[in-house]
């Protein structure tokens, strides 16, 4: 398969399947694009993007958007459009195992636990608050001119799946969904029935906790084991040394509470710790580099979207000393966290 142009550092050099791509191209071409000009810059071919088995990599579904935006323009409802055309199909194996799964929370844990293998480029996070449950939809790492485009053609894409999972007049209507999107009609008709507010910090689609326990119409104890097999496998055969630092960076973004030590990691993935210490080690990198990395990360994301102190967040990250974490957030972003957080407020007055 050939690969874009890209450095080894890229992060987007994990495979996934090429449906999500192949209905990029489909709405392109509906717009008077042929499919060359769809797929410019990404060496692939149509014929790659039929085989259901084959795979692809992230940039290169990244470089079909770009294209389709240079040539389309940043139309509003465009990537609802993408999104729609989403099915549980387009999830693979993964989608029947979650469906399959006995109640609402399996089904969650199994779509955390395989995120790898699915259509979206979003990074979930699951919470529980006392009476509510809150599914974290991180964004920040995409690409900007992107970044659009593909939260709402994700967030239409899982709206696609709630009729599925809770029936057309289920549980899914006690949900409120917080995007930092601008008002439209696009996504309000690719989420029937959620509230949707806009506008905000964060995309996090909050529900009564109590919804977790809900049995799912679907399940199906056998089908769910199976899928799930097959999803661990899938995963295996995808997780080149690149597919395993998204794997280990996606499990400990997943787990800020109480991250996961290595030995953990590997025994999801169904590795040993070695064998997990070798392919970051040929990545470039490490577990403890990964730790570090996603526990910045949350650091920027407290920073930005609460009132808690740099102490209070220095304690909740696990930092002994406010001191620590300030010498280690100003090595890594060139600033004080308490910089960082003015900054970052005088930019979303700017908008």
């Amino acid at each position: 398969m050939p690969r874009p142009a890209q450095t080894p550092s890229s992060p987007w050099r994990v495979r996934r399947s090429p449906a999500a791509a192949a209905i990029l191209v489909q709405l392109g071409r509906e717009h008077g694009l042929s499919a060359s000009d769809c797929l410019a810059g990404t060496g692939l071919t149509p014929r790659d993007l039929d085989d259901s088995s084959a795979q692809i990599e992230a940039e290169q579904e990244l470089t079909i958007a770009r294209n389709l935006l240079t040539a389309l323009g940043h139309r509003p409802g465009l990537g609802c459009a993408a999104g729609r055309r989403h099915t549980l199909g387009t999830t693979g194996t993964l989608g029947f195992a979650l469906i399959a799964s006995a109640t609402l929370r399996e089904g969650i844990e199994v779509a955390l636990r395989y995120a790898a293998l699915s259509p979206t480029f979003l990074r979930p996070r699951l919470e529980e608050d006392g009476r509510w449950a809150r599914i974290w939809l991180d964004d920040t790492h995409l690409p900007d001119d992107l970044r659009t485009f593909l939260l709402e053609r994700d967030l239409a894409a899982i709206g696609g799946l709630l009729p599925v999972l809770f029936g057309e007049h289920g549980p899914a209507r006690l949900a409120v969904l917080d995007v930092r999107l601008r008002p439209g009609p696009h996504l309000a008709q690719a989420l029937p029935g959620v509230r949707i507010r806009y506008c905000r910090p964060r995309n996090v689609l909050t529900f009564p906790s109590r919804l977790l326990q809900e049995p799912l119409p679907s399940a199906d104890p056998q089908i769910a084991r199976l899928s799930e097999s097959q999803c661990r496998d899938l995963l295996h055969r995808r997780l080149g040394p690149d597919g395993t630092v998204a794997a280990v960076r996606d499990r400990l973004r997943r787990r800020t509470r109480r991250p996961p030590s290595m030995a953990e990691v590997a025994a999801e993935l169904n590795i040993t710790t070695r064998t997990l210490h070798r392919r970051l080690e040929r990545a470039g990198t490490s577990f403890r580099a990964l730790a570090d990395e996603a526990r910045q990360e949350l650091a920027v994301e407290l920073l930005t979207t609460t009132a808690l102190t740099v102490g209070e967040i220095a304690r909740r990250l696990g930092y002994s000393e406010t001191a620590a974490f300030t010498h280690a957030f100003t090595r890594r972003h060139g600033v004080p966290p308490s910089r960082y957080r003015k900054d970052a407020a005088e930019r979303d007055k700017a908008r």
